[in-house]
């Protein structure tokens, strides 16, 4: 009996998300970014919000909640209900957050629907003009001569900007010291400012700086050359199979009904493949994806396999 109760309930409930998906939306959506304000991940999901509000007549109202490394944020929105009103914006470490992080009560794959990934951009190795590298190899060089003088900013300590960081030390065989802080901008003034020696972090956030002369770009995370940048060489050309990118996507609570899910789909991909969003998102060295629910979650499932074994291997945590 109290198996049928339960088959009930679940159909019911099926049943309403159903209906409501008909209508949907018809009160304001909620986004969580779960990082600090100013980084990609921000930007591009105040653009789409603003975009899913013109389309759908309703507010779509976007909550930063940074704090441990994105991980409160998540574990709120994996206890939403899976209405299409909770959604939230995933940056790369999402991926990897459940390998690094005490205290993580959800699973990106059985936790979430994918929804789309919306940008991704490479990452650049940069360093202040005082180290005087001018190459990959000057930099190995001066971290084995000076390696207690040498500190990177990482924009968190279970960022996509570590991980690349702690692969690089690995893969140079240099001990560079890392110093986390609370989010990308606090990272780039201390490196502006000197404090810090260099970083590893997404090309968005250092490329203009790069172009204005005040950064050195040593090395680019993709496999080629980057059209923005084409005379700064891969990472990989030193070491090879060094590949590392930053990405940012939305994603749903499990069980939200798929044509809601749909829905968004096609509201965000409408909204980036718009010829203002190639504007604002081109000449900062991001790349619109726009993917489908299905190639999102493909890429959340690949980059936590490959950062984990990573993970584990260097033995990488967050105290």
């Amino acid at each position: 009996m109290q198996t049928y109760r339960h088959l009930f309930l679940i159909l019911a409930v099926g049943f309403v998300f159903s209906v409501g998906a008909q209508d949907y939306p018809n009160r304001p959506i909620k986004i969580i970014v779960p990082y600090p304000p100013g980084g990609v991940t921000d930007i591009a999901t105040r653009f789409v919000a603003v975009k899913l509000g013109e389309s759908f007549g309703q507010p779509v109202i976007v909550e930063n909640m940074p704090a441990a490394g994105g991980v409160v944020g998540t574990n709120r929105v994996a206890k939403a209900v899976p209405d299409g009103y909770t959604l939230m914006a995933a940056f790369d470490s999402f991926a990897t957050n459940p390998f690094m992080y005490r205290g993580v009560e959800h699973d990106p794959i059985k936790d979430f629907a994918p929804i789309s990934l919306m940008v991704r951009s490479p990452q650049l190795l940069v360093v202040h003009h005082s180290t005087g590298a001018k190459t990959i190899a000057d930099l190995v060089r001066l971290a084995k001569d000076k390696g207690d003088q040498i500190a990177f900013a990482t924009p968190g300590a279970g960022t996509s900007s570590r991980l690349s960081s702690e692969l690089f030390k690995q893969m140079a065989g240099v001990d560079i010291t890392l110093v986390s802080y609370k989010g990308g901008a606090p990272a780039l003034n201390d490196l502006l400012g000197g404090q810090v020696s260099g970083m590893i972090v997404s090309m968005s956030l250092v490329l203009q700086h790069v172009q204005q002369g005040r950064l050195v770009a040593l090395g680019v995370s993709s496999p080629g050359r980057n059209s923005i940048l084409p005379n700064v060489p891969p990472i990989a050309d030193t070491f090879a199979g060094f590949e590392a990118q930053s990405w940012s996507g939305m994603i749903a609570p499990i069980g939200t009904p798929k044509p809601i899910i749909d829905k968004l789909n096609q509201g965000i991909v409408k909204a980036l493949q718009s010829s203002e969003a190639r504007e604002k998102f081109s000449s900062q060295g991001v790349e619109i994806v726009a993917s489908s629910p299905q190639v999102f979650g493909e890429l959340i499932a690949k980059e936590g396999n490959r950062w984990g074994a990573v993970i584990r291997r260097l033995k990488i945590s967050v105290d």
